[in-house]
């Protein structure tokens, strides 16, 4: 809930990490959520993020990129892509569900579950202060950083 601390959570990371939120304290977080690793839209708001990442570490903020797949898959978009900033997995879609980011969608016809994309940004304590759902990702990024900047 917007202007509420986030509940802690920890998630295994690329690199070999253990991601947890309340190591980040001090600094904001751009925390974004993606349907899947390797697919069109998903490498596109990868790589937007990639591409303004040293604007978003001159503010101190970190990114970090959300989905199912599995660590090994988001070592290979990482290196793929070549993302300066970690990707988290969610196998057991823990922390999408602690973001509501679970929705119904229909692909092909068919009704499915899948990740709605969204991106939260939390500030240097540990509190939401804005959210993006349903996000289309051309300019998303370039929006998401000029929010940052407000903080």
């Amino acid at each position: 809930m917007i202007d509420h601390p986030v509940a802690d959570f920890s998630r295994p990371a690329t690199g070999g990490k253990e991601y947890r939120l309340s190591d980040s304290l001090g600094h904001p977080v751009v925390l974004y959520f993606y349907p899947k690793d390797n697919t069109p839209g998903c490498t596109t708001e990868a790589s937007d993020f990639r591409d303004l990442h040293a604007e978003f570490s001159t503010l101190g903020c970190q990114v970090i990129g959300v989905s199912r797949d599995s660590v090994k898959s988001h070592e290979n978009f990482k290196t793929k892509l070549n993302l300066p900033f970690d990707l988290l997995s969610d196998a057991d879609e823990s922390l999408c569900n602690q973001f509501a980011v679970i929705k119904l969608k229909t692909m092909y016809g068919k009704a499915c579950r899948g990740v709605e994309r969204s991106t939260f940004v939390i500030d240097a304590k540990g509190v939401l202060r804005r959210e993006w759902r349903g996000v289309k990702t051309a300019g998303h990024a370039r929006e998401v950083l000029d929010y940052v900047r407000s903080l």
